[in-house]
């Protein structure tokens, strides 16, 4: 749940906030909406949430993120997500009283989002975040950091 903060953190930096609060808002409205034709009741708040990582599964794909203890590309993590919520929703885990189709619904609107502001925003996977490190740097670091056996 921790990770999920940093999701918005990061997504907020990246988009703004003015986006980052219709993504928000919006993304947890429709899950409520779509989610209350199938339960007794609901909040829409992971719906939000879901939103958020739709959205950020979109603009940067191959963002490594901590999810069910291991380090993934976002894009593995939220299709791990979505399938955990197809099963739920199916019943594989039994009878758990979580609001899986608003989960979806969230990170429906999260995708469709994103894909929106790829496009106004111009963003292409080509320009994913690449560090490069020059060798000199990188052995004076194994110098400092690493012992040699």
């Amino acid at each position: 749940m921790f990770a999920l903060f940093f999701f918005g953190l990061f997504l907020e930096k990246y988009i703004g906030s003015r986006k980052f609060l219709i993504l928000f808002l919006a993304s947890g409205i429709i899950a409520n909406v779509v989610a209350v034709n199938f339960y007794d009741s609901s909040l829409g708040a992971s719906g939000a949430i879901y939103g958020v990582i739709g959205a950020l599964t979109i603009i940067q794909p191959s963002l490594l993120v901590f999810a069910f203890g291991l380090p993934m590309p976002i894009i593995i993590a939220s299709g791990l997500w979505i399938a955990g919520d197809v099963l739920r929703t199916f019943g594989a885990f039994g009878d758990t009283n979580i609001g899986t189709i608003a989960h979806l619904s969230g990170i429906v609107i999260g995708f469709i989002y994103g894909f929106m502001l790829r496009r106004k925003l111009k963003i292409s996977h080509q320009n994913n975040y690449v560090q490069k490190i020059d060798d000199k740097l990188m052995r004076q670091w194994e110098d400092d950091f690493m012992k040699r056996v």
